[in-house]
C-alpha cells in the first residue's frame, strides 16, 4: 500500500496544500503551529474517518470557511484508488472512492495506518477510556466489523440509562424491560470483550519480543481488566464471558438502578501492562512505559500486515523528540523498508545522514509545502 499524493482544502490551516509522495520515507519538517501535525491528522482521517485530537469535524473546518475536503490517490494491490471525502459546516459530508459515492464501511476499509504521536506515550499513565480508545482503534483496523459492535453496544448503553432515569422519575422499574436491555448488553458486551482479549493476546507476542529487544532483560505482559471475569480473566470462551457478564448484571442492579447508569461492561474495562510481572503504570520508569508504547506501536503494523497482506503507513507525528538514543535507533531501524512512513520534526538534526539519503524532505510554513 503506497500513498502516492495528498490534497487538502481548507484543512485546518492548509487552505490548499498539495503533497506528492516520491519516496518510501519522507520528512517533513517546520516550526511549531505550521501545519505539520495536520498533514499527518488528515491522512488518518482517511483510514478511519475520525480525528486523534478532536470528535468534532467541524473543527476540522479552516477558519471562516464553510467546508474541508481531503482528497488523495494510493495504490493498493496494484490498483490505483482515489479517495475523496469532504464535510460542511452545516454537518453534510461526502464519502468517495473512485469518484464513486461509497459507504462508511466500505471507505474505511481502503487505507490503514498507524499512528505515533507524543500523545500516545502517555499511554499507560493516562485513563482507562485513554487505553480503550487505542484497544478499539487498533482492532477496527483489522476486524471493519468491530466498529458496528460498538456502536450497537453504545447505543443500548444509552437506552439503558435512558429507561433507568425515566424509572427514577416515576419511582418504578419495568423488571421486564430491564431484562431485555441486560441481555442485549451482555450479548453486544461479551463479543466486545471476547474480541479485545483475542487481539491483546495477539499484539502481546509480538511486542514482548520487540519489548525485550529494546530492555535486553524485561519481560513484557499485557493484561484485559474485566471486573466480573476476576481471577479467570485469561478465559476466553465467549459463552463464559456472557454468563459471567449475566451475573454480574445483576449482582449490581441495584447500584446501576440507583446510579441511573450502566455499571458493568466493557465501556468500565482497562488494559494493564506487566514488565516483569511489576504492574507498569504503578512501577515502570517513563523510560520502561515509552519502550512499551514503542514495541506497541511497531506491532500494530505486523499485525495489520499480517492480517491484511498490506503494509499499513507509518504516521510518526514529533515523535522521535520524546525518546532517547536507543529507542530513537531502535524505531528508524525496524521501519521497513517497504513501509511507507511520514515523519514530523522540528528539523533534521535527530537523523543520521545515512538514514536521510532515502527519504524525502520537505519543509511546511504556514499551511503550504516546500521542497
Amino acid at each position: 500500500m503506497k500513498l502516492k499524493n495528498l490534497h487538502l482544502n481548507f484543512y485546518r490551516n492548509c487552505e490548499d496544500l498539495k503533497l506528492d509522495f516520491d519516496k518510501s520515507k519522507m520528512l517533513i519538517i517546520g516550526k511549531n503551529a505550521q501545519g505539520k501535525t495536520n498533514i499527518l491528522e488528515s491522512i488518518y482521517f482517511l483510514s478511519n474517518l475520525k480525528s486523534p485530537r478532536t470528535s468534532n469535524n467541524q473543527e476540522l473546518i479552516n477558519f471562516e470557511k464553510e467546508y474541508f475536503k481531503i482528497d488523495a490517490n494510493l495504490v493498493k494491490s496494484n490498483t490505483d484508488i482515489e479517495l475523496s471525502f469532504s464535510y460542511t459546516k452545516d454537518k453534510k459530508r461526502e464519502i468517495k472512492i473512485n469518484g464513486v459515492k461509497s459507504t462508511i464501511k466500505d471507505f474505511k476499509s481502503v487505507l490503514k495506518t498507524v499512528l505515533f504521536s507524543t500523545s500516545d506515550l502517555m499511554l499507560l499513565r493516562g485513563t482507562p477510556q485513554d487505553r480503550r480508545d487505542w484497544l478499539d482503534i487498533a482492532i477496527s483496523q483489522i476486524y471493519p466489523a468491530y466498529d458496528d459492535r460498538l456502536s450497537k453496544y453504545e447505543k443500548i448503553r444509552t437506552q439503558k440509562n435512558n429507561f433507568l432515569k425515566e424509572c427514577a422519575k416515576i419511582g418504578k422499574i419495568n423488571e421486564t424491560l430491564l431484562d431485555v436491555f441486560n441481555e442485549q448488553l451482555s450479548i453486544t458486551g461479551s463479543n466486545i470483550i471476547y474480541i479485545r482479549k483475542k487481539y491483546l493476546r495477539e499484539i502481546e507476542k509480538f511486542s514482548a519480543a520487540k519489548h525485550q529487544i529494546i530492555s535486553e532483560t524485561e519481560n513484557l505482559t499485557i493484561r484485559y481488566d474485566c471486573s466480573f471475569l476476576g481471577s479467570n480473566n485469561k478465559v476466553e470462551d465467549i459463552e463464559y464471558i456472557q454468563e459471567k457478564f449475566k451475573e454480574s448484571l445483576g449482582q449490581r442492579k441495584d447500584e446501576e438502578v440507583r446510579r441511573c447508569q450502566s455499571c458493568v461492561g466493557p465501556h468500565r474495562d482497562d488494559i494493564i501492562f506487566y514488565i516483569n510481572n511489576q504492574e507498569a503504570t504503578k512501577f515502570a520508569s517513563q523510560g520502561q512505559q515509552r519502550t512499551v508504547v514503542l514495541s506497541l506501536k511497531l506491532s500494530e503494523l505486523d499485525i495489520i500486515t499480517d492480517k491484511t497482506g498490506e503494509e499499513p503507513i507509518l504516521l510518526l507525528d514529533d515523535v522521535l523528540a520524546e525518546l532517547d538514543d536507543v529507542r530513537q535507533n531502535y524505531l528508524l531501524k525496524s521501519i521497513n523498508s517497504n513501509t511507507q512512513t511520514v515523519i514530523t520534526s522540528v528539523d533534521t538534526i535527530l537523523f543520521e545522514e545515512e538514514f536521510l539519503k532515502d527519504v524525502q524532505i520537505c519543509k511546511i510554513e504556514n499551511g503550504q509545502i516546500y521542497k
